[in-house]
């Protein structure tokens, strides 16, 4: 009897997709253009979008500018998550999309605040 090992399926290059999400994150938040044109939207809470004295414009560029990822935070590598502090209430970006040939967009949502007002 004999058996052979299923074929290898090679799996996806996360350093690409990395990239890839960070090019588009400094796109949608910071205006910034990647090397090669990208397609996506940015989606945030009703809440976050009506907040006042430009908390919004605040945390959009620093969604953009972040860059601490590690192991505890990325634990895939795929860097499509992160949360920024502003003015002491912490707000959530999220990246879909990553395996598609263009983004379905970023969401960022802010805690506490999370749905309608």
């Amino acid at each position: 009897m004999t058996t052979s090992a299923p074929p290898q399926t090679e799996g996806p290059d996360i350093a690409a997709i990395a990239a890839q999400n960070d090019a588009f994150r400094k796109l949608a938040c910071l205006g910034i253009a990647p090397d090669q044109p990208i397609a996506g939207r940015m989606h945030v809470t009703r809440s976050l979008a009506e907040a006042e004295d430009g908390f919004m414009a605040e945390a959009v560029k620093a969604a953009g500018e972040f860059d601490v990822f590690e192991p505890e935070n990325d634990p895939d590598g795929c860097h499509d998550f992160g949360a920024v502090d502003i003015r002491g209430q912490k707000v959530f970006w999220k990246i879909d999309g990553v395996d598609a040939p263009s983004h379905s967009g970023i969401a960022m949502c802010q805690t506490g605040f999370v749905g309608s007002k």
